[in-house]
């Protein structure tokens, strides 16, 4: 039976059986125990005896509770029936139990869970006896109801059993416990009831209400566990609640609704994530409550996370169920989660349930054994990835790729039995091309190299995918212009153009990584893409992979970037040809760019030709014509900005490039036309990296993109700016001073423009992070900067700039002492502007402490940043013990503080840098004279009494007391150092003096010794001199102390020196 607990007051009660309140507990107790209506204790019997035994073993283990409550059980059914005669059972064993009924056992039985409700939370006793009450109530309602069914089978109403009855006491005892003042009496009551619902299978409607009434008041208790407990046995009246409501006429809406509604309101808001997890485990899946349950995938907890895709997503049953938005969303969600367990877990349900339900396999219900898994069939796997619509999931950013990935690592029954046969190759649809390229770049990608032979034995070789590619290509550009050909195009037609181009894409990803040593395979492929390529027709992003192919097909070296350049313009010129020939007569006499507008518009020679033309043309005919030059620039600007994106060489040094540049980039910057322009302006950025002349040259034109442009035109400029400095070096932005402060333009632009700031926060971070920003200014002019945006509260609701300097800030401190220095430079400065923009929001806008952190939590952030603790070190491991490392960063953090304390600040200001002072790091590895100096004004300003307020002065106390430590064990070490020096000089001189004394020369004493040890004779010892009484040293401080001055080390002697006094007689 569980230990007694000890109180300073005890009430009793005489509570009925049947009243359904009882007096509330005493309130006077320790915190560790509760004073609870704990019944009388009644004098020692045989009844207690033996149900105080039970209990006593229940709490030891909870592998013999089963046995336990069978025997638990006879002691009942002994008091609650009349016993039949046993001929071999003595006459004292049977009146044991004769003499007791049935409302002495449930006494007993209750005045021994009465005493379960005291026990502390973290003793595992109190909840193996919490379970071993359920485990008998369960085990005697079964018995009850099975010999009530023996005498009544027809009966459809619950009856009253003896196990109904009990546990009506004991629910009756415990619920006025759930409003306990002690925290953990009111967990073991709610534990115990909790476990109670859960394990019987029916309970009375009385105690049902009065259950369920009692659980509610507990989802609002303070403490977590009780709210956790509490939403255990909801989750089950819930579901029980749901069942029942398929007869409407016979249940409450309104209360079983409202009991839903708060359960899910709790599982949104509730703070604990034991219990959001807990609801999430429990709660009945319905339809009003799925997207509740599925919302927790992106809960904050990763435990709560993972329980989504590791217990709710395998309860669901089949995945198909769910919506396809849905199943893209979870699938997303949990292969890309922070969290590795989350990964873990998304990637098995994907490979294990998912794959397992298109099969047709029935999963086991939870607790069953694990059911054999289907033998592989592709079938089944291209309705997975139809399930999850590969066609949208499939691309560059998706995340059907990711899944597959895994799949193909946790599945090598289905990496040995995919087959590419050419059947296969020539019924190519969205999901099995899919599949082959998935397949392809794992077997690529992983295990070093281990599967490279698998995909070599599966795929075929490079001109037979040439020839499936060119088939593909036909079949997608006559889908195209059959559609282009219609006014009114069917859905149906649209789809199949999708997916033909999704298939051709997912071709040239496999053709991307293919080997080319065979000669007529690479020229077979290569004569299909530079044909290919020059089809006006080609969507841009097969455009965009087919240059990607033809550069990886062309060598490596500038022979070979010259020919790809060329390929690709020659394909440039053909699509121009074939664009402007398919327009109007009267068109072929212009030039390549003549498709282009000019700057200015009637002075041209080109207009003034076409001056007596254009007034014949009507307006729509003009309109038309203006669209067509634009679709022609916009087809031939995105090839050559594909192309750049693959080009290394030098601009100057590949006359394709310069002419292209001279021909068709700068004409397009120089265009009237808005999405020509920016193309133009992509490319010349483009340019503008293969050569740091054109770059310093078009610099001024960026800047000036950014400042006149919009949102969109402004972001592409800042990458623009960015990647010159990344790749021309910050130069440029030391001999352009107008840069910085494009950058800090962007930087707080955040109200207007939330998506530039987010795009300059980025391109700030990797300039300094890259260390291509070293000048000292404008490095912490943009350091300051980002520090005050990401505790500004108007970028509270701006996630790319918090997430972004979230990572950031912590990183580009830890890496490097320079990197913590700088922080420590700005950080006062932009404390000081957070100050002033904290004093400057009006409280009626906005709540500043739930929009803004407090200003001690961003202090104490800044000093966490600059603890050189944290910095890396070459060589260091990142666990070791980093006491004593050099803390410069923080003596100079620390002196900062001391001259703002000291200048013109207000008393506000001053409470709140104050406390740093005492969150500093004191290192005694640091540099002694900073040491010693900060020593030095610390002690000043305490002796000056620089600060009024409490905390700032313990925190002066502190940081004084922690150099005083730290000075004091400096100046003991330089004390025993110099000692041994004095010793040893000492020693050495005295051992001349003897022997000039025994010879009797007495001058030897006076001698000037010159001892160099670099043989320069710029280090004097001078040996105090006696002079009668005293020496001719005056200046003793302390005795055996050395006093250095310049180059010269003066000894004072110590007077209780016997060998010296001895050797200083003239005595032989």
């Amino acid at each position: 039976m569980p230990a007694r607990v000890g109180s300073r007051s005890t009430r009793t009660t005489a509570a009925s059986g049947n009243s359904k309140s009882a007096q509330r507990a005493s309130t006077t107790s320790r915190a560790s125990t509760s004073s609870i209506d704990v019944p009388p204790e009644p004098a020692d019997s045989a009844l207690r005896a033996q149900v105080c035994a039970v209990f006593r073993d229940a709490q030891k283990t909870t592998a013999t509770h089963r046995k336990l409550a069978v025997t638990l059980r006879k002691v009942h059914e002994a008091c609650c029936y009349e016993p039949p005669s046993r001929p071999n059972k003595s006459k004292q064993d049977q009146s044991q139990t004769d003499d007791f009924d049935e409302g002495d056992f449930n006494a007993e039985f209750a005045r021994c869970v009465l005493r379960i409700m005291a026990v502390r939370k973290s003793e595992s006793a109190g909840d193996r006896a919490v379970r071993f009450v359920g485990v008998f109530l369960r085990h005697a309602s079964d018995k009850d109801n099975a010999l009530f069914d023996e005498g009544d089978a027809d009966a459809s109403t619950m009856p009253e059993t003896p196990a109904s009855r009990l546990t009506t006491r004991v629910v009756d005892a415990v619920v006025p416990l759930l409003a306990a003042k002690d925290k953990f009496v009111r967990y073991r009551a709610t534990q115990l009831i909790s476990h109670t619902i859960n394990s019987l299978d029916a309970i009375d409607d009385d105690l049902f209400q009065t259950l369920r009434q009692g659980l509610l008041r507990r989802i609002r208790d303070k403490e977590a566990v009780v709210r956790a407990q509490a939403v255990l046995g909801l989750g089950r009246l819930a579901g029980n609640q749901v069942e029942g409501m398929a007869n409407p006429d016979d249940s409450d809406d309104d209360a079983e609704t409202g009991l839903l509604e708060k359960l899910l309101e709790v599982l949104q808001n509730d703070p604990s994530a034991e219990v959001r997890r807990s609801l999430l485990v429990n709660l009945p899946i319905l339809p009003n409550t799925l997207p509740y349950l599925l919302e927790r995938a992106r809960d904050q907890d990763a435990a709560t996370r993972r329980a989504v895709y590791s217990r709710l997503l395998p309860a669901l049953g089949d995945f198909r169920h769910l919506s396809l938005s849905m199943r893209e969303k979870l699938l997303r969600w949990g292969l890309r989660d922070r969290d590795e367990n989350v990964r873990k877990a998304a990637g098995r349900l994907f490979r294990d349930r998912w794959i397992e339900d298109c099969a047709g396999v029935n999963q086991a219900a939870e607790g069953d054994a694990a059911a054999e898994p289907a033998a592989p069939t592709i079938d089944s796997l291209l309705e997975l990835l139809e399930r999850i619509d590969v066609v949208n999931s499939g691309v560059e950013n998706g995340v059907a790729l990711e899944a597959m990935k895994g799949f193909w690592e946790g599945r090598p029954d289905y990496r040995d039995a995919v087959l590419f046969d050419d059947k296969f190759w020539e019924t190519l649809s969205a999901e099995s091309v899919f599949v082959a390229r998935s397949f392809n770049e794992y077997c690529r990608s992983e295990g070093n190299g281990k599967y490279e032979s698998l995909v070599e034995e599966k795929l075929p070789e490079v001109t037979k995918i040439a020839y499936f590619l060119e088939r593909y290509l036909n079949v997608l550009i006559e889908a195209i212009r059959r559609v282009n050909s219609q006014t009114n195009v069917e859905e149906d037609e649209e789809e199949d153009t999708v997916e033909q181009e999704f298939i051709v894409e997912q071709l040239l990803h496999i053709v991307l990584t293919l080997d080319y040593s065979d000669e007529v395979g690479r020229r077979k492929m290569f004569a299909l893409l530079r044909q290919a390529l020059s089809i006006p027709e080609l969507p841009d992003e097969v455009t965009k992979l087919t240059i990607e192919v033809l550069r990886d097909i062309c060598a490596p070296d500038a022979a070979g970037e010259k020919e790809f350049c060329s390929v690709v313009l020659e394909a440039v010129a053909d699509v121009h040809d074939a664009i402007v020939d398919d327009g109007a007569e009267g068109d072929g006499e212009e030039s390549f760019h003549s498709a282009r507008s000019e700057v200015s518009g009637a002075s041209t020679p080109t207009r003034k030709s076409k001056e007596p033309k254009d007034d014949e043309i009507s307006e729509e005919e003009s309109r038309e014509k203006a669209i067509k030059e634009i679709m022609i620039n916009m087809k031939c600007l995105h090839i050559v900005q594909c192309m750049l994106s693959n080009v290394e060489g030098n601009l100057q040094q590949n006359d394709h490039l310069v002419s292209m540049l001279n021909n068709l980039v700068v004409p397009a910057v120089r265009s009237h036309e808005a999405p020509v322009r920016e193309r133009g302006l992509v490319c010349l950025g483009l340019c503008a990296l293969l050569d740091r002349s054109l770059a310093e040259e078009n610099l001024t034109l960026f800047m000036h993109f950014f400042s006149k442009g919009h949102a969109a035109l402004q972001i592409t400029a800042l990458h623009i700016l960015t990647d010159i400095l990344n790749v021309h070096g910050s130069q440029l932005l030391s001999n352009t001073p107008t840069l910085l402060k494009v950058y800090v333009k962007a930087l707080r632009s955040g109200s207007r423009h939330p998506e530039i700031q987010g795009a300059a926060t980025v391109a700030v971070s990797k300039l300094l992070l890259g260390r291509v920003v070293t000048d000292y200014e404008t490095s912490s002019e943009l350091l300051k900067t980002l520090v005050v945006a990401y505790f500004d509260p108007s970028t509270a609701g701006n996630q790319s700039v918090r997430q972004a300097l979230n990572y950031f800030l912590p990183v580009f401190c830890y890496s490097r002492a320079e990197n913590q220095d700088l922080m420590r430079a700005v950080a006062l400065d932009a404390l000081h502007a957070l100050y002033n923009i904290r004093e400057g929001i009006d409280d009626d806008e906005m709540d500043v402490d739930d929009e803004m952190a407090s200003l001690n939590t961003i202090g104490a952030c800044l000093v966490d940043w600059t603890d050189p603790r944290k910095c890396y070190m070459p060589g260091v491991p990142m666990d070791a013990d980093r006491k004593n490392v050099n803390g410069d960063v923080h003596l100079d953090f620390a002196a900062d503080v001391l001259e703002k304390l000291d200048g013109h600040m207000s008393k506000e200001e001053k409470k709140i840098i104050a406390p740093l002072l005492g969150k500093l790091y004191i290192s005694p590895a640091s540099t002694e004279e900073k040491l010693r100096t900060l020593y030095e004004d610390v002690s000043q300003a305490v002796d000056d009494g620089l600060l009024t307020d409490a905390t700032g002065r313990n925190a002066l106390y502190k940081i004084h007391v922690s150099l005083g430590k730290v000075v004091n064990a400096l100046g003991t070490e330089d004390k025993m150092s110099r000692r041994s020096r004095s010793v040893s000089v000492a020693h050495s001189m005295a051992t001349s003096t003897g022997t000039s004394a025994a010879t009797g020369d007495k001058s030897a004493l006076s001698a000037t010794t010159t001892d160099d040890a670099d043989g320069d004779g710029d280090n004097t010892v001078v040996m105090g001199r006696r002079s009668g009484e005293t020496t001719v040293l005056e200046d003793v401080q302390e005795e055996g102390e050395m006093e250095e001055d310049g180059d010269t080390v003066v000894i004072k002697p110590e007077e209780d020196n016997e060998l010296v006094d001895e050797l200083l007689t003239d005595d032989d």
